[in-house]
């Protein structure tokens, strides 16, 4: 029988509840080592007590094989997925070209391409294997990466169509989250590029080789601003009042690890908004994995500032928004 939305909401409703308060989170905060920050994640249900890493990934393995036997349409996950078939072609194809065999330990899951066909269509090129959206710029990639050797070229060009490819699946679901969700990213996305390059004194090029075009976003007019500097380019962002920018560049003169939680905090107050308040639809299935998701994020936050010795506070001015 088809699962129905109604069945599926009332699931991820209740799984809601097992994810992570604040409160929650002090308690992990107060952890001194983190041999005991797993056995209290562990005590909380977060799974078998064992390597903080181990115990991360079986219990992400565990949210995505939840969500695909719950959700009435699977494909809804798409946009999220090809940011990791953008990231294991990356990792194949620098591990091809310098010949190193240790790669395959970093490809991710899930993914909408399986890592056999990705290496595979690495290892013989022969990239017409891959989905549509990726053939031309892996191909692009492969040349940059063999005939120039230039990394962060072969990157761009990836990062581009993975963001193209994912507002245009956004536009494909009946969603109005989807869409505002990936414009989002894909904003903040093309800014943290400009400032990057306009540190770095990045040419004209390369922004239009990275930066992609939607509707909404005037690009020439962010690619303008970098060409006369970091400090040009800030001056305007400052004055840009779309996604919230003012506020993030507000963030970024403070220090650029505040704007990026401020990135990450408007992203995920975006699912709290739109997909906690609503009881239709495929948002309550979304909302949660982008919950867990943040979760995971959190916890790695709280981890490495463990196993630094880190300030307590300095651990909490770094953690993100939550969805529980």
């Amino acid at each position: 029988m088809a699962l129905s939305y109604e069945f599926s909401i009332g699931s991820v409703r209740a799984k809601e509840n097992a994810l992570f308060s604040k409160t929650d989170l002090e308690q992990l905060l107060g952890c001194k080592t983190t041999a005991e920050l797993c056995q209290t994640l562990s005590d909380k249900g977060y799974g078998t007590v064992g390597a903080f890493d181990e115990m991360t990934k079986r219990h992400m393995d565990g949210v995505w094989e939840y969500l695909r036997r719950i959700a009435p349409d699977f494909g809804v996950f798409a946009p999220f997925l090809i940011q990791n078939d953008a990231h294991n072609f990356k990792v194949v194809l620098k591990g091809t070209m310098s010949a190193r065999d240790y790669y395959t330990a970093l490809l991710l899951t899930p993914c909408t391409v399986e890592h056999k066909l990705m290496i595979d269509a690495v290892e013989h090129r022969i990239m017409k294997d891959l989905p549509a959206w990726l053939q031309e710029p892996a191909a692009m990639a492969y040349d940059l990466l063999a005939h120039t050797g230039d990394a962060r070229a072969a990157d761009a060009v990836l990062d581009k169509a993975v963001m193209l490819e994912m507002l245009r699946q956004s536009e494909g679901f009946r969603s109005k989250f989807l869409k505002e969700y990936f414009r989002t990213e894909v904003f903040y996305h093309n800014i943290k590029i400009a400032l990057r390059g306009a540190r770095t004194g990045a040419d004209r090029h390369y922004y239009k080789s990275a930066m992609p075009r939607f509707e909404g976003f005037d690009r020439d007019k962010i690619v303008q601003a970098a060409l006369k500097g970091h400090d040009a380019l800030v001056d305007m962002l400052s004055k840009l009042s779309d996604y919230g920018c003012k506020q993030a560049m507000e963030q970024y003169k403070s220090s650029p690890s505040a704007f990026e939680k401020f990135v990450d905090d408007r992203l995920m107050m975006l699912a709290k908004e739109s997909c906690k308040r609503t009881s239709e639809g495929a948002e309550p299935l979304l909302g949660y994995y982008l919950g867990e998701e943040a979760q995971n994020k959190v916890l790695h936050i709280i981890y490495s500032g463990v196993k630094t010795g880190a300030d307590t506070e300095i651990i909490r001015e770094r953690l993100r928004e939550i969805y529980g």
